[in-house]
């Protein structure tokens, strides 16, 4: 009976597919490399590097100076309530979407994966029309909503609603293909086992999707810091009120007050770094987690 294979078997295995995959000459490798860096460098980080030094173009005291203007931590309040009110929101709503497509067969099932697309579709200035012609005061419930004294364009509530419907699709998009293929082999088992529901989803899916779920979050959280066209629709543009800080960048350039506008973006710059920092961690933890399982794979029946 031949010997099971070592750890270090399965890692040469391993590592010779990988190496199996890059034949192509060390030119072609090399040009690949080169046009990449040269991209990045002439569209990324060069137009970073100019924000954040036409934010510090008049010096570190210019530079606070209008990040601790009234309107701009207004901006930077409203930013951070809505992501704070739509990321856990969306997260929630991507989840349950996630465990009802890949645990259930219903019907319509493959019309809420159109639904859940639809996000990505849209022009986020048309969805934030759509949300004019339901909410505001000539829209379909408008009327009513006037009558009751309830807001929504204008206000703050919009601005969460539309950022709600352009991030919700993010964690969904992220578990769905997940789920699918870790199948429900295990929920079942737990089923079999007498664990409820909740229990099966905290002690057995959640660990499964967590890396997941986090990215799909940062993701979302990225996109609703971030977002320009649909919140521009149905902000109303009222300084100190209903501007985030995209919006509150636009205004600032347009009134030529560019030490103001390049300050808060180079702030969101850093929330994007950070995103990308957060992101990058958890994709290395995720495959240092899928490397570790190829290495052990399934235990010998003896043990």
């Amino acid at each position: 009976m031949p010997a099971a294979p070592t750890t270090l078997d399965r890692s040469k295995t391993v590592a010779g597919r990988r190496a199996g995959a890059t034949t192509e000459p060390w030119w072609i490798r090399g040009l690949l490399i080169g046009v990449t860096v040269v991209f990045l460098g002439a569209f990324l980080f060069v137009p970073l590097l100019a924000v954040f030094a036409q934010a510090l173009s008049k010096g570190v005291a210019a530079y606070f100076h209008s990040l601790i203007d009234a309107d701009a931590l207004a901006s930077i309040r409203l930013t951070l309530l809505t992501a704070a009110i739509s990321v856990p929101a969306s997260a929630l709503v991507g989840v349950a979407a996630a465990w009802a497509i890949t645990k259930f067969d219903f019907v319509g099932k493959s019309l809420l994966i159109t639904v859940i697309d639809l996000p990505f579709t849209v022009s986020p200035v048309v969805a934030g029309l759509i949300f004019v012609l339901l909410f505001g005061r000539r829209g379909w419930l408008g009327p009513w909503l006037d009558a009751q004294g309830i807001q929504i364009i204008f206000a703050v509530p919009g601005i969460v609603l539309v950022t709600l419907f352009v991030t919700f699709p993010f964690v969904a998009r992220e578990l769905i293909p997940l789920m699918q293929a870790q199948g429900t082999e295990e929920e079942e088992a737990a089923r079999v086992l007498g664990a409820s529901g909740w229990r099966m989803f905290r002690r057995v899916t959640l660990p499964n999707i967590k890396w997941a779920l986090l990215y799909g979050v940062i993701l979302c959280n990225a996109r609703a810091m971030g977002e320009f066209g649909a919140v521009s629709v149905v902000s109303g543009h009222i300084r100190g009120h209903t501007n985030t800080m995209p919006l509150h960048v636009e205004i600032l350039y347009n009134d030529y007050e560019f030490v103001g506008a390049f300050t808060v973006a180079s702030l969101l710059a850093m929330l994007a770094l950070v995103t990308l920092v957060a992101k990058s961690i958890i994709e290395w933890r995720a495959a240092r987690q899928m490397a570790a399982a190829e290495l052990t794979g399934p235990r010998d029946e003896l043990e």
